[in-house]
């Protein structure tokens, strides 16, 4: 839907409430009601379009962080809100590996080196996700049942109505404290499937300064990206 010359993904579903996004890639996106008409959805969004203008400009500037990084000796990636340089080496490697605060590549493997980052991200996220779920479903008193880690494009995470949870494998790449507020977002919507006050009410029981999370999640996500 075209809206003040910006085209808006309309996403309609059982909610209450018009809710407006900025998706990380810069597209707009909206979940509306399914019981509101194309008009009154037009109406709604055309008066609050101070509101996207403003939020696409906070994307605009904070889009300055990105990064283009290269798969070249010196070169930084990121591994649990920590910047490590890269080392290419003459050795045979199992992948990328993690050695002294340094990332390590086959010369041999340069050609695939985003595949093997993508697979190092996954294996640590999957090993790190699993024992801080344990510790805050029973807090919150909640079962997910199948935890996944893969490619979720502009998500850092989704919660499905037949309890599966999924996580982003740039999550990896987050400080230990984020990846926990992540966690929690996620479990939360097991209990409120929305961003009713009430599902923010469950996040701020197990982590009061969530807000520091989200900050740090808008003006460092974009950064986190191969």
């Amino acid at each position: 839907m075209i809206v003040s010359g910006i085209d808006i993904v309309i996403q309609k579903s059982e909610r209450k409430t018009v809710s407006i996004f900025i998706e990380r890639d810069g597209t707009v996106s909206a979940r509306v009601p399914e019981k509101l008409s194309d008009e009154e959805v037009r109406d709604i969004l055309q008066a609050k379009e101070y509101q996207i203008f403003k939020n696409l400009a906070e994307w605009t500037e904070l889009n300055e962080n990105a990064v283009d990084r290269e798969y070249v000796n010196g070169q930084s990636f990121l591994y649990l809100g920590r910047n490590y340089r890269l080392k290419l080496v003459d050795d045979k490697l199992d992948g990328v590996q993690f050695r002294r605060n340094t990332f390590l590549l086959s010369k041999a493997d340069k050609e695939k080196a985003k595949e093997l980052f993508v697979k190092f991200y996954k294996d640590k996220l999957n090993s790190k996700i699993h024992p801080i779920i344990e510790c805050y479903k029973n807090q919150l008193g909640v079962k997910p049942n199948q935890i996944k880690v893969m490619e979720l494009q502009n998500r850092w995470a989704s919660c499905m109505t037949n309890g599966n949870v999924n996580f982003h494998w740039k999550c990896a790449m987050a400080p230990i404290d984020v990846l926990h507020y992540i966690v929690v977002h996620e479990l939360a919507h097991l209990i409120h499937n929305n961003h009713t006050q009430a599902f923010w009410n469950e996040v701020d029981k197990i982590l009061p300064n969530y807000d520091e999370q989200v900050n740090w999640l808008k003006i460092n996500g974009v950064g986190m990206d191969l």
